[in-house]
């Protein structure tokens, strides 16, 4: 068993998913470190330091760890399970933003469909999550957290989720406005002949994360209801 599980959304095989494996530094699908690209005065390796070991993902249910008596074999069948009852969400335009302090791909216009995907996987394979340890709230509460996303957390494992839920494919750590700006300056022209004009989110991924620290891909699974 992995330490902990994730539900995440990974680009597909092709192009944009080998820059963006290679930008961060880990390809979460093979389990490798890859080189990071050469990209104008960027230092590549120490922007997307804090989110290589995800890999390149949009988080759909947080990493959690396993419930006493949860196997991993259980958690594979139960996301099989709900794949097969889970609608894709197939036109989501994508633009390059400084989000939160750092730099994402974030969603363009309506996401009421992938909000309501996501809200079903936070909620329907809760089963499986253990509660969080006394360290780890203490360390989401020093975010200041809102009392929503303080239940939240209590509730589901993760301050930002259902109504403070914002789905992103995360590109580097924190940043001040200026450095975002001019990394997103720098970084832009290198995407544009990779990244989709719309993704689908048509698969969802159950991720592990080893003793390392680093997140796996252990299957994806096709939304087919």
């Amino acid at each position: 068993m992995f330490d902990r599980y994730a539900i995440f959304y990974t680009a597909p095989p092709g192009a944009f998913a080998d820059f963006c494996a290679s930008w961060l530094g880990w390809d979460s699908r093979s389990g490798a470190h890859v080189p990071h690209p050469n990209i104008g005065d960027l230092d590549v390796a120490a922007l997307t330091d804090t989110p290589r070991k995800y890999g390149f993902h949009g988080t759909l249910k947080a990493p959690f760890r396993p419930a006493e008596n949860a196997g991993e074999a259980d958690l594979r069948d139960a996301v099989a399970a709900f794949a097969e009852t889970a609608t894709p969400v197939d036109h989501v335009p994508m633009g390059l933003q400084l989000h939160r302090g750092f730099i994402a791909l974030r969603p363009v216009g309506d996401t009421s469909e992938l909000n309501a995907l996501a809200n079903r996987i936070v909620t329907e394979l809760d089963t499986f999550r253990a509660a969080a340890p006394p360290a780890e709230l203490a360390r989401r509460r020093a975010a200041r957290l809102t009392p929503r996303q303080d239940h939240n957390m209590m509730t589901w494992g993760y301050p930002y989720v259902l109504e403070d839920f914002h789905f992103h494919l995360t590109l580097t750590g924190r940043l001040d406005d200026a450095s975002g700006a001019h990394v997103m300056d720098v970084l832009r022209p290198h995407m544009v002949d990779v990244l989709p004009e719309v993704i689908a989110i048509d698969h969802v991924a159950l991720m592990g994360q080893a003793s390392d620290g680093m997140f796996h891909e252990i299957h994806r699974y096709a939304l087919t209801g």
